[in-house]
């Protein structure tokens, strides 16, 4: 395997699954309610994506927290599901997981059997990104954080570190979640961080 990941190639809309792709790795989207991960999962997706995105009611109104995302009208109650094919036999199934606090017990299924995770979080809304780190570093799985930008974030990349308190070796990146090939990058660095990893881990074993 090469050291990095090559970028995807683009597949037909509704492409099938390759009669070669052998190697499936589970990716998982995580992050706030409102970050853009059911737009993440569209927008990259090959096929048209699996989502159980509800109407949001005045059932949740004073339960869900949508400061800073008031114009949302929509929610995930499961999960999202979408693919991409990386080559002829390397396939990325890809789980948007709910946002929503009232949600996060779906968490801990979605993380069994996952390669590695990405951290979308919204400036806006820093304190959402919180929870799922913790459950990240909690089942020892991989990520990366991308920030999301809706326009002029309201912190650099830096600030962002530091007030998520990453380390320096986590990769923290731009994306627009709306775009196909941001969203691809994403996917990239994930996979080349994931290698690095993997890489480290043989050098040191005797």
């Amino acid at each position: 395997m090469d050291s990095t990941i090559s970028e995807p190639a683009l597949l037909p809309e509704r492409a099938p699954l390759l009669s070669t792709a052998n190697d499936g790795m589970k990716i998982v989207i995580v992050g706030g309610f409102g970050v853009g991960k059911t737009t993440m999962v569209r927008s990259v997706s090959e096929i048209r994506p699996l989502n159980t995105e509800e109407t949001m009611t005045q059932a949740g109104v004073g339960i869900d927290d949508d400061a800073g995302v008031e114009s949302k009208t929509t929610t995930t109650v499961a999960f999202d599901f979408g693919r991409i094919s990386l080559n002829a036999s390397m396939v990325l199934y890809l789980f948007g997981a709910p946002g929503q606090e009232r949600f996060w017990f779906l968490w801990d299924r979605l993380f069994s059997g996952t390669l590695g995770a990405v951290v979308l979080v919204d400036t806006r809304r820093l304190a959402d990104s919180w929870y799922a780190i913790d459950r990240l570093e909690h089942h020892g799985t991989p990520f990366i954080v991308a920030r999301n930008n809706f326009g002029e974030p309201d912190f650099s990349l830096e600030q962002v570190r530091e007030a998520l308190d990453l380390s320096a070796d986590i990769p923290l990146i731009d994306c627009d979640a709306r775009s196909r090939d941001s969203s691809k990058a994403v996917l990239i660095a994930l996979l080349n961080y994931l290698y690095a990893l993997s890489s480290a881990a043989r050098e040191t074993t005797p």
